[in-house]
């Protein structure tokens, strides 16, 4: 089953992959995940309330979240740990795209 996730997750649509990386941070309600992603990429991505609603419930429903009430009944979502297995896999393949560019990239003044 985390293989077909991995599949189904890798790679990631940016909705997906800030959601689970601010919850990675720390559970958080629906409209604090929206305001963290906004402070993180400096403005340029602005979750709206179907984007993200709509992907919470497609991850909630493949386990990649979980939702709990707090104590003022504010539904609050969690990263599970295929979800932190997923955000992992993401961040490793990220990871060597931005370093390929590094190499390959770049001005081509630079590189003679």
């Amino acid at each position: 089953m985390k293989e077909r996730l991995i599949k189904k997750y890798v790679p990631a649509s940016e909705t997906a992959y800030y959601i689970m990386l601010v919850l990675h941070e720390s559970p958080k309600h629906g409209y604090g995940i929206s305001k963290r992603v906004e402070v993180l990429t400096g403005g340029r991505i602005r979750l709206g309330s179907g984007t993200i609603y709509g992907t919470i419930t497609k991850m909630l429903k493949d386990g990649l979240i979980v939702m709990y009430a707090n104590e003022e009944r504010k539904k609050i979502y969690e990263l599970t740990e295929i979800g932190e297995a997923i955000l992992q896999t993401e961040i490793v393949r990220i990871t060597e795209l931005h370093r390929h560019a590094a190499e390959i990239g770049g001005d081509k003044d630079e590189r003679g």
